[in-house]
């Protein structure tokens, strides 16, 4: 496996009821098929061997025979495939019958997963025909297609790279599944064979409920549902492939399909692992389970012929996708914003607050946060002062858009320019004023928050931060300069995100005068504004030439933070993302750079004033993020020189 991840595959055949050559015949193909395109895992319908709908004609001894010698004949063609393939059939172990899932690979037949719940309502009868999994023992052994093969509903498939159980149909649908045991003793994609029959908003449920078991099971669950082709009499099969990882929904099936179909997509073990490893809840209920039977069969995953990712890698993590999700989602990081700040301003009986306001993106988050709270704590916006400090840098449309909007928004308003004192600063620490260096640039921030906080002071009010997660990555802020707040509104914000959010306000909860100023100030580059601008006025100190794009820092970020994924699969994963924006070379540069920066910046992280968690990514000291400041990178910058 590349990165940890597992090629995986829901198969849905053609079928024809009884007729097992015919089944058996199509079965084959899809797993040719299926391993052509470098699937490591593909699963079928349940009794797909002889088709779900057969009734009392499992009662047969014709049709059990034939379903074992079509099940020898799959066996026997697929022997030189590397493939694990998972079939559904009826099979009779002494005078019982069972519903059964029979993994086999490379001509040997791995294990039969027997049906623990066998729903016997409404169109259901399968207690009729079959016994469940619980009326045979654990460590059941039988004689099939000539092999001695373990018979259990316990049974895990295992190997280094991977470990997987089986479950069907009904059994998912339990107070609590078999999967859940099975996770919990280590299975880390469960596979369900299943004959889903069709009725109005079953459909979602069901997804629902898939969707639910593979992020309370931290697993990859592959779903695989009969189609077209079965008995029509009473019920309607409209065919389901589905594969999720961890709640998230990577690949379905067409539903009502008269065609056989082959859903791929693959699943990302090593983040499984990594959220296994950081939910201790999870590893706490392990001993709910700790006498639960089961047994491991050994299992070979072979690396499949096309190991390529065919799931999509989305370049910004942090945004979803547009529409209405989008919509729902900035309105309610939105609100997480304001509650937060407003549940502090309650706290500290204050009714005032103070925003540096730069024309920028991040301080006008700060300040559209801020109006939105005053206004659902009935205070007055007169209350918001919002400074402007012109400094060496300050371009004319920032400026203009500063004051605008705060004119617009109908906050108090206050202009303190700042060059003057700077220029007294630093004849008193002798820095040469031609010097554009560090000191030069820190000198003005510091002297813009030495504003702030005395302002606030002054007034009886709170220094409201505006600084967000991206550059508190990159420690791309002055320390006790614009670092420090007493309360700051973006810290669990990404700079992908600020945008959206910004866009969303103007286009959902201002006046006119006010959208015009934020969509401009959305056109503006992201600029600290702290070098004079160029002849012409324009912003001469852009942020992305200096530390690299934002959008590829976010993405790093995102791996780096959500699933403590190396420097090798962030670079993988960012080819795939940006393939024909940023060629390899620039990645890497720029993934060295936040390799760098991220440890050698965290002191920064250290000493963060309050701020609200938004989303799954955060770097508050007190909260997600405990690092060591002193932390070495090395290991980290090695991986990155070798890519």
């Amino acid at each position: 496996m590349k990165y940890g991840y597992v090629k995986v595959a829901a198969a849905v055949p053609a079928v024809k009821v009884a007729d097992c050559q015919f089944n058996v015949g199509a079965t084959e193909k899809l797993i040719a098929e299926a391993d052509e395109k470098g699937v490591q895992i593909v699963v079928f319908p349940e009794l797909n061997i002889t088709g779900y709908s057969c009734g009392d004609l499992f009662a047969q001894n014709l049709l059990l025979d034939q379903a074992e010698i079509a099940l020898m004949q799959l066996v026997n063609n697929t022997r030189q495939l590397d493939i694990v393939a998972i079939v559904g059939m009826p099979l009779l172990v002494g005078s019982t019958l069972l519903n059964c899932a029979v993994a086999f690979q490379k001509g040997k037949i791995l294990g039969a997963v027997p049906k623990t719940y066998l729903p016997n309502y409404k169109e259901f009868y399968e207690k009729r025909w079959f016994a469940p999994a619980t009326a045979q023992p654990d460590d059941l052994v039988a004689r099939i297609c000539g092999q001695q093969v373990p018979v259990s509903a316990n049974l895990l498939f295992d190997s280094a790279d991977l470990c997987f159980g089986i479950e069907i149909c009904e059994d998912v649908w339990a107070p609590v599944p078999p999967s859940s045991a099975l996770a919990l003793k280590g299975a880390e994609i469960i596979f369900n064979l299943s004959a889903d029959t069709e009725n109005i908003g079953k459909h979602q449920y069901l997804r629902s409920l898939l969707a639910q078991q593979s992020a309370r099971c931290l697993a990859g669950y592959v779903f695989s549902s009969c189609g077209f082709g079965e008995s029509t009499t009473d019920v309607v099969f409209a065919g389901h492939g589905l594969i999720y990882e961890n709640g998230v929904l990577l690949a379905a099936s067409e539903r009502f399909s008269f065609d056989e179909q082959l859903i791929i997509s693959e699943i990302d073990v090593e983040r499984l692992r990594n959220e296994r490893i950081v939910n201790t809840t999870f590893s706490g209920s392990v001993r709910n389970f700790k006498d639960t039977f089961v047994k491991k069969i050994p299992v070979e995953i072979c690396q499949g012929k096309d190991a390529e990712l065919t799931r999509p890698v989305e370049p910004h993590p942090f945004v979803p996708c547009g529409g209405k999700l989008l919509d729902d989602r900035c309105e309610e990081i939105f609100s997480i914003q304001v509650a937060g700040l407003a549940k502090r301003l309650v706290h500290t009986h204050s009714s005032k607050v103070v925003v540096g306001i730069s024309g920028g993106l991040d301080s006008t988050l700060a300040l559209l946060v801020c109006v939105k709270t005053f206004d659902k704590l009935g205070l007055s916006r007169e209350g918001i002062m919002g400074i402007t400090m012109p400094g060496f840098g300050t371009t004319d449309r920032t400026y203009n858009n500063a004051l605008s909007l705060m004119k617009s928004l109908k906050v108090s308003t206050a202009e303190i320019p700042i060059r003057e004192a700077c220029i007294q600063h630093f004849k008193d620490i002798s820095q040469d004023m031609e010097v554009h260096d560090v000191t030069y640039e820190n000198g003005q921030a510091r002297e813009r928050t030495q504003i702030l906080m005395d302002y606030a002071n002054k007034i009886g009010g709170l220094v409201i931060g505006t600084g967000d997660l991206s550059e508190l990555a990159l420690g791309w802020a002055t320390y006790n300069g614009d670092h420090m707040s007493m309360y700051a509104v973006n810290t669990s914000i990404p700079k992908t995100l600020v945008r959206y959010l910004v866009n969303w306000v103007a286009m959902t909860g201002v006046d006119a005068d006010s959208r015009a100023t934020l969509l401009d100030i959305i056109d503006t580059p992201i600029s600290p504004e702290l070098i004079p601008a160029d002849e012409q006025g324009n912003i001469k100190q852009k942020t992305e030439d200096l530390v690299g794009p934002y959008e590829l820092h976010d993405f790093f970020l995102y791996y780096f933070m959500r699933y403590g994924s190396r420097p090798a699969k962030i670079y993988y994963l960012a080819q795939i993302a940006f393939k024909g924006v940023y060629d390899d070379e620039t990645i890497k540069k720029w993934l060295i750079n936040f390799c760098r920066r991220f440890f050698n910046q965290q002191f920064k992280r250290s000493c963060l004033p309050d701020g609200p968690k938004v989303g799954s990514v955060s770097l508050s000291p007190r909260g997600d993020w405990r690092m060591p400041s002193d932390a070495s990178s090395a290991l980290w910058l090695q991986e990155c020189e070798e890519l």
